[in-house]
């Protein structure tokens, strides 16, 4: 057993001898190998000697920049609007060391629009060395622009409409509760989710016929000054799937400056009536022969429907047309009849104020606010009583037959066809892609 032992153990080390010259073999073998691949690294005739490394320093002379004299300096500099700032403190934050700026700034009558600070803006201030200031530039969020001027011994305050950018935008959204609650999911803002309940409402009752998974496009202008948005533009197109439903709708202006919206075949999608003096409100009582009045508590004939709305809320005209009555009408409040095309006339009840200037005979057109929602007369709260009349006699006019619009004239319509086709193409591209935006 032991003699078993010893030649087990002569075996491994002799096999432990062989592995470790076979490794020294391969090691001596690669040398040359590697020495080839070194002597490739040198070019023949290179001189190898160690170089001789010599520092110098050399003074270079700059150009000359020119520097501001003194008092002829001038900066601007721009700061960004904070939760609870003011007037005093944003001056501040730009360098502004101007007793007589900062009052003139709060006695103008130009410049106090300058106290509407919305957070997040921008406020920018030129001033001189000492703080003095030269001139100031303030973009209003609705995209008039006051600059207050350094003018002699004072000031000047003007405001101009800054020079807009259009771009466009282009969203989509799917209903699951309600419009609004839509649009605001993919951020549309609130002036495009109205116009495209106006542009389709001769289609589509908003207040009824909505549906779970209905789907909307909407391609449309966002205006921006330097860079910066400031509010949304004019719908240029979109699209409404209404319960499998599809409508579609261009705006087109012809050569006389007229624009509307038309199918894409060039069909007016307006009548020459808006089904709605609101853009979009809650019906709290429809036209009926017989209805309960909760004031005089007896029936008597709703000869208009009843839209609820805060007091304040702005009242449009339903179509072109001239005021034929605006003053007090017994359980109306105040009231405004208006008179249009061939027999047809519209009124509008419980209103809390008129819009300024109007008179009997005053031309109105489709859109235009004449009044505000109030709550005057005969009404438990604020709310618009709206009547639809033929003849003198009231219909219902959430069903009555509206009188259509003309289609594009046949001289336009070429021009028609070369500005609906991209957009009904990008529109087509959309269609069943849940997408957001896209700018």
């Amino acid at each position: 057993m032991r003699n078993d032992k010893s030649v087990i153990l002569a075996q491994k080390g002799a096999e432990q001898e062989r592995k470790l010259g076979l490794r020294w073999l391969v090691a001596l073998s690669a040398i040359p190998l590697f020495g080839i691949v070194a002597a490739f690294g040198i070019a023949p005739q290179t001189d190898t000697a160690p170089l001789n490394v010599q520092t110098v320093v050399e003074n270079l002379s700059l150009p000359a920049t020119a520097q501001p004299e003194g008092a002829n300096a001038e900066y601007w500099r721009t700061a960004r609007i904070q939760r609870g700032d003011t007037v005093a403190s944003l001056l501040a934050r730009l360098h502004v060391n101007d007793r007589e700026a900062l009052n003139f700034v709060n006695s103008n009558k130009d410049a106090k629009t300058l106290y509407q600070l919305m957070p997040g803006k921008t406020i920018s201030a030129e001033t001189g060395a000492n703080g003095e200031l030269l001139s100031l530039r303030y973009l209003h969020p609705d995209g008039t622009l006051l600059k207050v001027e350094k003018a002699g011994d004072g000031f000047t305050a003007a405001e101009q409409q800054a020079p807009l950018e259009a771009q466009t935008t282009i969203k989509s959204g799917e209903i699951r509760s309600s419009l609004f609650a839509a649009t605001d999911a993919v951020d549309l803002p609130d002036a495009v989710a109205s116009q495209l309940v106006d542009i389709f409402s001769t289609d589509i009752d908003f207040h009824h016929d909505l549906r779970k998974g209905d789907r909307f496009t909407v391609i449309y202008q966002s205006l921006y000054n330097g860079g910066t948005l400031l509010k949304a533009g004019r719908v240029l197109a979109a699209e409404f799937v209404n319960q499998g439903k599809v409508y579609r709708a261009v705006y087109f202006e012809d050569g006389q400056g007229r624009g509307g919206y038309y199918t894409p075949e060039g069909k007016n999608l307006h009548k020459a009536f808006l089904r709605s003096p609101l853009p979009f409100t809650r019906i709290t009582s429809g036209f009926s022969m017989a209805r309960y009045h909760p004031i005089l508590h007896k029936w008597r004939a709703h000869t208009g429907t009843d839209f609820t709305a805060p007091i304040g809320t702005p009242v449009r005209a339903t179509a072109d047309g001239a005021v034929a009555f605006i003053g007090k009408e017994n359980g109306y409040g105040n009231f405004i009849v208006l008179k249009h095309q061939g027999n047809l006339s519209t009124a509008y009840g419980h209103l809390s104020r008129f819009a300024k200037g109007l008179h009997r005979g005053s031309k109105v057109t489709q859109g235009e606010v004449i009044a505000y929602v109030g709550m005057t007369g005969l009404a438990t709260g604020p709310h618009l009583h709206y009547e639809f009349r033929v003849a003198g006699i009231a219909r219902n006019p959430m069903t009555v037959a509206l009188p259509t619009a003309f289609p594009i004239a046949p001289r336009y319509r070429q021009a028609f066809t070369e500005t609906a086709r991209p957009l009904v193409a990008q529109l087509g591209m959309l269609q069943g892609i849940n997408m957001a935006s896209l700018d």
